[in-house]
């Protein structure tokens, strides 16, 4: 097995100059998406509108569920797979960006998923809006060679277009019929002035696309945008946290429903329920989260897996004597969101001890002091090498370093300088006023437009291993590099117990 980030830096992909054989994959043209872009913020801003005139999200949701029961959909949601008692099934978050990360995450995925019986893609499936006519070059092209069915859950994203891109390749579900007018002055009548509605999709190349993933071994159709599979000795739960990262009364409802066996569960959400080191525990729309639904032991949740934060973490939290592995696993292909501004964590019991994530901080810090040199022009002052990005970070959590070589390497004032402008560590100080925006900030306006198209990427997929007594959770990386596209390496595992 070759190194990961944790052992090496060159595990990490940095150095490499021989880059792995995923363009070969790609299509002659591809969209660099840039957050900046008027082009892009206009169409997406639906989540802006929600927040300002009040969420449809809801009620459109219910009209899909409805139009998916009436067409035979089962009414419990959950899907029947055919696995055996040991299996195992991929999970890739935040995937559709349609570039240079995306598809540098396939050759690995396909290496390692090639026998597994499925994948559960967690959350933002399309980037910018959802639209129909981007499946073709986001998800039939990069999946073609995957010969098993996708599942997914719908991101925010998905749902800038009311959902019917998702709800037509993973649903098979056609148009919804347009909603009564609203009552003329209210929020909502206001909300509809300026609502983003979904364009007339072009129906022969929406075809061509599909023919991409057209065996039979390929084809699923899900009961609505939140499910449920039974397959070998789990059940698997998908729910759709809609454009704010809430759930309708009606989702809540049958979650509690399906979580009432005993079974041993996985959640996959759309918005993480531990993440940078805080608890979010997803409100259920009428009362109670989804977090107090996960925590229950009489519904034996032994994970939860989130997208939406594009890196991974993992905070395995004591509950009740019991262990819950909480994920975040939002590496698929889009931007890279830092990991080395969070804090020390310390969260539900967890502490640093317990906590992992990819990138290493170290790495986030390198990335993002590279990406700020190229932008600002002021690479000399910048750009931090990994080692001394590692050693800085280390210096700030007060935590030794992960790679052992970084020890002897020294702090100078220039690398302290550069990781507190960058925020690194979380932790104010007397630089904070001059802080350049990396995480929230950054993240709403210029990260998406910033994302490299040289390696090393930063992304990553998971593959459970099920059998009856225990499931195995690896996260691997994908850097876009050779040597990790021949040989992906393992940057976390754990075995969680299902008895």
């Amino acid at each position: 097995m070759s190194d990961s980030s944790r052992d090496t830096a060159a595990g990490a992909g940095w150095g490499s100059t021989e880059r792995g054989a995923y363009q070969q994959l790609m299509p002659r043209r591809t969209e660099q998406l840039s957050w900046v872009d008027p082009r892009t913020l206009w169409p997406a801003r639906n989540g802006v509108l929600a927040s300002l005139f009040g969420d449809p999200t809801s009620r459109t949701r219910g009209r899909w569920v409805e139009q998916r029961t009436a067409a035979g959909a089962p009414p419990d949601k959950v899907v029947r797979h055919d696995a055996p008692d040991r299996f195992s099934f991929m999970v890739v978050g935040d995937t559709g960006e349609g570039d240079d990360p995306q598809y540098a995450v396939v050759p690995g995925f396909l290496k390692v998923g090639q026998d597994t019986q499925f994948t559960v893609l967690a959350s933002d499936v399309i980037y910018p809006v959802g639209s129909t006519d981007d499946y073709g070059p986001k998800f039939f092209r990069p999946y073609r060679d995957y010969q098993a069915p996708i599942y997914a859950i719908p991101g925010n994203h998905d749902w800038y277009e009311d959902l019917e891109g998702f709800m037509r390749v993973f649903c098979d579900a056609p148009p919804l019929a347009p909603p009564p007018a609203p009552r003329r002055l209210s929020r909502a009548w206001w909300r509809s002035l300026l609502w983003h509605r979904p364009g007339t999709a072009d129906a022969q190349l929406f075809a061509e696309a599909r023919q991409l993933r057209s065996a039979p071994a390929q084809q699923a159709v899900q009961p609505g945008p939140y499910w449920a599979i039974d397959a070998g000795p789990v059940r698997i739960i998908g729910i759709d946290t809609g454009l704010l990262g809430t759930v309708d009364a009606e989702q809540g409802r049958w979650l509690r429903e399906v979580s009432r066996t005993d079974t041993p569960k996985i959640l996959v959400t759309g918005s993480p329920l531990y993440v940078d080191a805080e608890h979010h525990p997803c409100r259920i729309e009428g009362g109670g989260t989804v977090d107090e639904i996960v925590r229950d032991p009489d519904h034996h949740y032994v994970a939860v897996i989130g997208g939406d934060i594009h890196n991974y973490q993992r905070y395995p939290v004591t509950v009740d004597g019991r262990t819950i592995q909480y994920v975040v696993a939002g590496g698929g292909g889009a931007f890279m969101h830092s990991t080395h501004t969070m804090p020390r964590v310390s969260v539900a019991g967890v502490t640093e001890k317990d906590f992992r994530c990819y990138p290493l901080r170290g790495d986030s810090l390198a990335f993002y002091s590279r990406l700020y040199g190229r932008r600002l022009r002021m690479r000399r002052f910048f750009t931090l090498t990994e080692d001394q990005a590692t050693a800085v970070v280390s210096k700030r959590l007060g935590v030794p370093p992960t790679r052992a070589r970084v020890r002897d390497t020294p702090v100078t004032l220039r690398t302290r300088l550069v990781a507190s402008l960058l925020g690194a560590g979380g932790r104010p100080d007397r630089t904070s006023r001059l802080r350049l925006p990396v995480r929230k900030a950054y993240t709403r306006l210029f990260s998406p437009g910033s994302a490299t198209y040289s390696p090393p990427f930063f992304k990553c997929f998971l593959r459970l291993d099920v059998s009856p007594e225990s499931v195995r959770l690896r996260c691997f990386s994908a850097t876009g590099n050779l040597a990790q596209e021949l040989d992906p390496p393992v940057e976390d595992e754990v075995v969680i117990p299902l008895r």
